[in-house]
C-alpha cells in the first residue's frame, strides 16, 4: 500500500492557524478532492474537528488517543501504525495523509510519495509543515496554478 502525503503549504511552510487553513482558494480544495476521492484518507482527531464532517467518497480513517469515531465512512484508531495496519489488510492500494502537523512528522520519513500545494505568499500561522524533512524525497513534477504550485515528490 503506497502512503501519500498530500497537503498545503504556503512558502513560509504555515498548514494552518487557529485550526483553519489561513486561505481560501477554491480550486486547491477541488484538486484535494479529485487527488483524494475513492482512496482512504488518514489525519489527526484535531485535523478531523477541524473539517468538521466526513469527507464523502473516502473512508475517514482518524488517529485518536481520547475519542473514538465510527460509523459511515469513518473509522479510528489509537495510533498511526494500527491504521496502516488496517488499511493494508484490508487490500487498500494506497492512503493519503492529509494532516496535521503531528501526523505529518509521525508519517513523512515512511511515506512513499507527497503531494504538496505550495501556496503563493507568507501567511501568519501556527502550524507548520515538516519542510526539512524533504531532504529524502525528490520533486518529480510541477504543475502550476493561478495561485498555487504543486510538487510531486518521491522517495530518493
Amino acid at each position: 500500500m503506497k502512503k501519500i502525503i498530500i497537503a498545503a503549504v504556503s512558502e513560509n511552510g504555515v498548514i494552518g492557524k487557529d485550526g483553519n487553513l489561513p486561505w481560501k482558494i477554491p480550486e486547491e480544495l477541488k484538486f484535494f478532492k479529485e487527488q483524494t476521492y475513492g482512496s482512504p484518507v488518514l489525519t489527526g482527531r484535531k485535523t478531523f474537528e477541524t473539517i468538521g464532517k466526513v469527507l464523502e467518497g473516502r473512508l475517514n480513517v482518524v488517529i485518536s488517543k481520547t475519542k473514538k469515531f465510527s460509523g459511515g465512512n469513518l473509522i479510528s484508531f489509537n495510533d498511526i501504525q494500527s491504521a496502516f495496519d488496517y488499511l493494508e489488510k484490508n487490500k487498500f492500494e494506497k492512503v493519503f495523509i492529509i494532516g496535521g502537523e503531528t501526523v505529518f512528522r509521525q508519517t513523512i520519513e515512511e511515506c512513499d510519495g507527497i503531494i504538496l500545494s505550495k501556496i503563493k505568499g507568507d501567511y501568519d500561522g501556527d502550524k507548520f509543515f515538516p519542510m526539512e524533512k524533504l531532504k529524502n524525497l525528490e520533486p518529480v513534477k510541477k504543475v502550476s496554478y493561478e495561485k498555487f504550485e504543486v510538487y510531486y515528490y518521491e522517495k530518493i
